[in-house]
């Protein structure tokens, strides 16, 4: 149920795992790519999905019709903030179609990341109301979080360990021998609600840290110290450390998004605030403005000049290096504020392609240079380290760059955040 970042993958490895599979994708600008081989997931490529579509035991359609008999049921839809506050709406949606196609026996499985207690309080209900059935007596119900990394190349889906939980010992039972046909390590839990806490608190350790070391970079900056190099410095530890680099944001589902699902939930349910979660969403929400700031204190104090009508160049649109992924994505937050603020924002990326973000900002895309020189431009903003960005040329012919993410090398023009 859902054939997105984790849904397509999944899919693909249950047909290479010989199941007949149903990928049931809603949105019918998505289904029309998947049923003709082209693939929106830089982690399928092309090949695999057209390979899956030839073998007959891949079907992506928005059809009731093909759900019926199914064995098993995985819910791999998003789960967004609407107001800042948890949205469940996909994952009641989901539920209820398959609500209406489920069998004696069957399984169902939801990956999408939520606060503890999703699994028992709102997928289960849905499934025994609509049916009348018991579940765990005449239907299984599990947990498996999700753990897809885009664009890692080494912890794929069928490497990655993946948790797995179950309503009843008979529902893990069941989800373990599904997921053990797909997957190469399977790792169990006693119960739900550990399995749901353990995905978002994944997130959280993440968010959390990068919080922190976003907080000392601004404190560096303040006391004139480097804090590239005083982490490089901490990074020689050989234990007790663990190494979070700074840059001008959070982006992706897992980091701005999860963890809001746990504190929210704490809070709104028992009563019970979860401080560090908040202070550190507080933190890398303003991490754009923050890096705008920055830019327009250098502009001011060096060039003589504002940010309104300055020409800028922002690399990257991506929240994360090497891939196509913009949800939420802190680059795109700070393109927003620089041209809110008047300034003439050109944007490159290789891997995001114009028509994803509209009209505005002027995306240059699938290209690695503008069309101008570089010294047209007032100011470079380095925003994703995309390895096609050469590095050497932009310090070379660029006349300011701002360096977010700690990579470029060291020159006159040169600013690290």
């Amino acid at each position: 149920m859902g054939q997105g970042y984790v849904g397509l993958p999944l899919a693909m490895a249950a047909v290479n795992a010989g199941h007949t599979v149903t990928g049931y994708e809603p949105d019918k600008q998505r289904l029309d790519q998947l049923r003709e081989g082209r693939s929106y997931v830089e982690d399928i490529p092309d090949k695999e999905l057209r390979a899956a579509l030839d073998s007959r035991r891949y079907m992506p359609t928005r059809s009731e019709a093909y759900l019926a008999d199914f064995d098993v049921a995985v819910i791999t839809v998003p789960t967004p903030l609407t107001d800042r506050q948890p949205d469940l709406r996909h994952v009641r949606e989901a539920t209820t179609v398959l609500a209406r196609h489920l069998k004696a026996g069957a399984l169902v499985v939801l990956e999408s990341t939520t606060h503890p207690g999703t699994t028992r309080d709102v997928v289960v209900p849905v499934l025994e109301q609509a049916t009348g059935w018991t579940a765990g007596a005449d239907f299984h119900v599990g947990f498996s979080p999700e753990r897809i990394d885009p664009g890692n190349r080494v912890w794929t889906f069928e490497n990655t360990p993946k948790i797995v939980a179950g309503l009843t010992p008979r529902c893990r039972d069941k989800a373990e021998e599904f997921y053990r046909t797909v997957t190469k390590n399977v790792v169990l839990a006693d119960a739900l609600e550990e399995a749901e806490l353990a995905k978002v608190f994944e997130n959280t350790y993440r968010q959390v840290n990068i919080a922190l070391v976003n907080e000392l970079q601004r404190l560096a900056h303040v006391l004139g110290v480097d804090v590239w190099r005083t982490l490089g410095l901490a990074d020689s530890k050989p234990f007790g450390f663990t190494r979070f680099l700074p840059g001008p944001g959070v982006g992706g589902h897992c980091l701005p998004v999860d963890p809001v699902f746990l504190s929210h939930h704490t809070r709104t349910q028992h009563g019970e605030t979860f401080r560090i979660v908040e202070l550190a969403q507080d933190i890398n929400d303003s991490q754009p403005a923050y890096v705008v700031q920055r830019l327009q204190d250098t502009l001011n104090g060096r060039f003589h000049r504002g940010v309104y009508g300055a020409r800028i160049l922002a690399l990257g649109l991506a929240y994360k290096a090497g891939t196509a992924d913009h949800r939420e994505s802190p680059a795109a937050q700070v393109v927003s504020l620089l041209e809110s603020k008047g300034a003439l924002v050109d944007c490159l990326d290789p891997h995001v392609p114009p028509a994803a973000v509209g009209a505005s900002p002027k995306v240059f895309g699938p290209h690695t240079t503008p069309p101008w020189p570089l010294r047209d431009y007032d100011a470079v903003v380095l925003l994703t380290p995309h390895d096609e960005f050469d590095l050497q040329h932009i310090a070379a012919e660029a006349a300011y760059v701002l360096d977010t993410r700690g990579v470029m090398p060291d020159a006159p023009n040169i600013e690290r955040l």
